[in-house]
């Protein structure tokens, strides 16, 4: 495949988790108000959605290394399609969260496999490289999802923001059946035996590369899971924000992780990867002490937040390509499953995440601020001590 096609797929692959998890945060609010829920199980249509999502790349994983990239691409994106329908057409709160849930489980296949397919096509630092143009284009395509989540709601109602994801799995579906080529060098037979799965599993997670990778892209994606599960709910129920509004924040924020994944291009070829993590992490401890800072101080402005959010989204641009390239890197015959580890993680974590947001939200921005706040310092201890010692084999 030529190397344009395979990032705008990867593009793809990886842009459908913002367009399942972005795009109808400006609706979640009137999605609450109109099935009559809870705020608490409003944040279950996208904490469980993500718990399915790192659950289901366990499975995704070592079938993907027994089968191929390909078949889990394609049976897992037709099942996104329906999922996604079933969400549209939800009758209550508590049908929503169940197809949700599956469609977030149908989601993994596509962003389990896309760090696989780096894996397969490339050595770790080139791997990185080609990672940041993809998440480039996936920054692209999260600019455009909360302003035309927030329009389409206005428009015509939340339904229809959440029928949107279904044109794009649809989209990407076409793409992956006609224009990939299988790039698993050679399917596992073993792969999916319980012994030979328990043995990869251990292998994996006592390697201590993919330890250090894992934890800088864990609480690189909690700092960024706080900021989704709350932000609607912060600008526009506490800031007053218009859900259009709203949206061109969420474009704002898209717009600095984007230029973040240019400089994490230009680092990479002066500073290499452990340099690359280090400097972003100056960058997002910066921003969320500041944020932290200024609500304490009782500063409540979508100025205090946006500004300090600049600098996180800068370095969150270099984390994630450097972090889940890094953490696949050490396992070139078992990608499929180092990956699935790697987003388990990471889910896992958001959960957690959601859950305590959910029981916390009390109309103030606090909970957004200290809890990226922590996360930030998170990042950057994780970036300057474990990163550090550990990550050298991917500056080559």
């Amino acid at each position: 495949m030529p190397a344009a096609l395979v990032v705008l797929m990867l593009a793809l692959l990886l842009g459908i988790q913002p367009i399942t998890t972005d795009l109808y945060l400006p609706a979640l609010p009137a999605l609450t108000a109109s099935l009559g829920a809870q705020m608490a199980h409003a944040q279950l249509t996208l904490s469980a959605l993500l718990l399915a999502f790192g659950s289901s790349q366990l499975v995704f994983g070592p079938l993907s290394d027994r089968f191929g990239r390909r078949p889990v691409l394609l049976w897992g994106l037709g099942a996104y399609v329906l999922a996604s329908i079933g969400s549209a057409v939800a009758p209550s709160i508590e049908v929503l969260i169940v197809w949700r849930t599956l469609q977030g489980a149908a989601m993994g296949s596509a962003v389990m496999a896309a760090r696989a397919i780096v894996r397969d096509l490339y050595q770790p630092a080139e791997g990185a490289r080609v990672m940041s143009r993809a998440l480039t284009g996936l920054g692209v395509i999260a600019c455009l999802c909360a302003p035309t989540g927030g329009l389409v709601s206005d428009l015509f109602g939340w339904r229809f923001a959440l029928l949107v994801p279904t044109l794009f799995g649809a989209a990407t579906l076409a793409l992956i059946a006609f224009r990939f080529s299988e790039t698993l060098p050679a399917r596992n037979p073993d792969a999916l035996r319980f012994a030979t799965l328990v043995r990869t599993w251990v292998t994996v997670l006592r390697n201590p590369t993919f330890l250090a990778f894992s934890a800088l892209t864990t609480s690189a994606y909690g700092l960024l899971f706080t900021f989704l599960a709350s932000s609607s709910f912060v600008f526009i129920q506490v800031l007053g924000l218009t859900k259009t509004q709203y949206g061109l924040v969420m474009l704002w924020n898209s717009v600095a992780y984007i230029a973040g994944t240019f400089v994490c291009r230009r680092w990479l070829v002066r500073f290499g990867v452990r340099g690359s993590v280090a400097r972003a992490g100056v960058l997002t401890l910066v921003g969320g002490t500041a944020m932290g800072a200024l609500s304490l101080a009782g500063v409540q402005s979508v100025a205090a937040i946006v500004a300090p959010l600049t600098l996180m989204m800068l370095g969150h641009g270099v984390h994630q390509p450097c972090g889940q390239t890094g953490a696949v890197g050490p396992f070139p015959q078992a990608a499929g499953a180092a990956s699935a580890l790697n987003g388990f993680i990471m889910m896992l974590a958001a959960f957690g995440i959601g859950g305590w947001l959910g029981a916390r939200m009390d109309g103030t921005v606090m909970p957004l601020t200290l809890g990226m706040w922590f996360w930030s310092v998170c990042i950057a201890i994780v970036a300057w001590t474990a990163v550090r010692k550990y990550g050298d084999g991917h500056d080559r």
